[in-house]
């Protein structure tokens, strides 16, 4: 396993995507440790970010000056770096980043790589990172409540406990938590997942069907998501943490949520492509559903919310048909049992 160098001989660290939470995370980092760096795709992009000091859609945080924003690639010398991309570009955003492959590195994409069902982690190795530098963050984390210094906690899970360590200093401050976790694939996973049956809560919030519905499904919805996690050897209780329960109600019930709000505009009548552009950033809940619905058929598991999420996703079912579909589902006990 890789070494981590001595947390007092890291310093400079770079976060790639300015993303919201991509530039929250810099803005974070920068708490704690004046040398960073924010890598953008391109220059112009890069001068946006300057201009702003900050994102236009991220009104409520200004990033410091001494924030150093540029294009990929890296500069040489870093201790550290977070990766804040959207999940399907993830392979292609590091590959041309040109971040070392000796550093601890930091996933913060919620999603699976849709076309080899791989988790973050997975990619980061393929891609060259030793197991033992790589980490990945979760937890109930809006980037616009985050920005404005409101409470939060996230959870930080990896191999090592001394990369984990390194990350939960270098993020930690009065007002944002960090614990640690050993169960890399079960923090992932609930991260992934959660967009999903966030996009089944925002379609039952889209047809006004209540409070009622939308905690049936978040309820049912954690169920298939710590079915999955222990069909992989995931620690069950992970699910019943921050990355799980708590990044669930949040994506659920907050109208921040961009996979809430685009079940909400496709129960109103909008088609995928048509909510997509209207929300302008990833949703990562799109591409987990068909993803994990694969893996759940190599593993023997049944996601009945997930399989509808993929039909709407996929245009072979309406949300009223998907929703009338659940609901005509067998009755049965509900501990061990499918939703």
């Amino acid at each position: 396993m890789a070494a981590v160098p001595p947390q007092a001989e890291m310093s400079r660290f770079a976060v790639l995507g300015a993303t919201s939470w991509g530039v929250t995370l810099a803005w974070l980092l920068h708490a704690n440790h004046n040398d960073v760096v924010l890598l953008t795709r391109t220059s112009a992009e890069a001068d946006s970010v300057r201009e702003e000091h900050g994102l236009a859609r991220l009104p409520e945080l200004h990033l410091p000056r001494d924030v150093h924003v540029q294009p990929v690639p890296a500069p040489p010398g870093l201790d550290g770096a977070i990766i804040a991309v959207p999940a399907q570009a993830l392979r292609a955003s590091v590959a041309a980043s040109g971040l070392a492959r000796d550093i601890p590195v930091l996933s913060a994409a919620k999603g699976i790589d849709h076309t080899g069902g791989l988790r973050m982690s997975q990619v980061l190795g393929e891609l060259g990172w030793p197991p033992g530098l790589v980490a990945a963050i979760s937890g109930p984390n809006l980037a616009h409540e985050i920005a404005r210094g409101l409470p939060a906690a996230a959870v930080v899970a990896s191999a090592s406990k001394e990369t984990a360590e390194v990350w939960q200093r270098a993020l930690a401050g009065p007002a944002f938590r960090i614990y640690t976790s050993f169960d890399l694939t079960g923090v992932e996973l609930a991260g992934a997942y959660k967009n999903v049956i966030a996009i089944a809560a925002g379609a039952a919030w889209g047809l006004d069907f209540g409070a009622n519905t939308v905690s049936t499904i978040m309820t049912r919805g954690l169920a298939e998501m710590a079915r999955l996690g222990v069909a992989f050897g995931c620690d069950p209780l992970t699910f019943q943490g921050l990355a799980g329960v708590g990044d669930l109600a949040t994506t659920c019930f907050s109208p921040l949520s961009r996979n809430r709000r685009f079940g909400e505009l496709l129960a109103g009548g909008r088609t995928v492509d048509e909510a997509r552009t209207e929300i302008g950033e990833a949703i990562e809940g799109i591409a987990t559903s068909g993803v994990a619905l694969e893996l759940a058929r190599e593993a023997g598991v049944e996601l009945p919310i997930c399989a509808e999420v993929a039909a709407v996703v996929a245009g072979e079912k309406t949300v009223a048909e998907a929703m009338l579909s659940l609901l005509a589902r067998p009755l049965r006990p509900e501990a061990g049992s499918a939703s």
